[in-house]
């Protein structure tokens, strides 16, 4: 590929022009709000009614941020640099999220992996459907992504080294993975969620990654259609994502 007007090395570790505050309070949040009090008892498989479609919940936000800025190409950048670096970003973010609600994500209370009507199956590298709790999803999930973002052939940070020809669709893999990851923490642990006062934060990264995945179709429409509430009242709230999903 030819070369960037940025340094050659660790190309992909340099960070997408995301305002470093958001990432900063949403770290300091995830590991300093833990220690809250928190609902206790067991959880339904759902919400009986919308929670996070309440308008005192989908108001909060870490700060009004142009989404569309945020995931739009760089014209110095090479595309399959651009995902690389922003889906990294997201898994490590979506698994933070995560973490702050899995002491409340069991096998117990979370016996399928479930998002409104839709129950997921994990399908292992031979194609094998497996039905499995919510954490047990999620871990396959992470552990999935976090061995294919370290791995040099397909996610390679030395200037030089070329991406297979499969990354695209290992990124599309990828991000339908963890909005199936986002779409569980919003039907089935809001309440911990704002119980935790990370709503905002959860808003903030549920938007960003959607305008993200849309920009470069990386996950059916009907994939996301569960959550199309959701985004239709976040994006309702911003003018720019908003413009940007009439586009689509």
């Amino acid at each position: 590929m030819e070369k960037p007007d940025v340094p050659s090395e660790d190309l992909h570790k340099i960070s997408p022009p995301q305002p470093a505050d958001l990432h900063r309070s949403l770290l300091m949040a995830l590991f300093h709000r833990k220690s809250k009090t928190k609902p206790n008892g067991k959880k339904p498989a759902t919400e009986e009614k919308k929670l996070y479609l309440e308008s005192e919940y989908t108001k909060a936000r870490v700060s009004d941020f142009n989404l569309k800025e945020l995931v739009t190409l760089p014209r110095e950048i090479d595309l399959n640099e651009w995902l690389a670096s922003n889906t990294t970003t997201f898994f490590n973010l979506i698994n933070l999220q995560y973490s702050t609600i899995s002491e409340f994500c069991t096998g117990e209370t979370c016996q399928a992996m479930t998002a409104c009507n839709t129950q997921y199956y994990w399908y292992d590298e031979r194609g094998k459907k497996t039905k499995c709790t919510a954490p047990q999803y999620v871990d396959f999930v992470m552990s999935l992504v976090q061995k294919l973002v370290t791995d040099e052939d397909i996610f390679p940070t030395k200037y030089g080294k070329e991406f297979p020809n499969s990354f695209e669709s290992l990124v599309k893999k990828i991000c339908k993975y963890l909005f199936h990851v986002l779409a569980h923490i919003y039907w089935v642990h809001f309440k911990e969620t704002v119980a935790l006062d990370l709503q905002g934060h959860l808003n903030t990264l549920y938007a960003h990654f959607i305008v993200f995945i849309r920009e470069f179709n990386l996950v059916d429409p009907k994939e996301t259609s569960i959550m199309d509430d959701l985004t239709e009242v976040l994006f309702s709230n911003s003018s720019s994502a908003q413009n940007h999903v009439k586009e689509r």
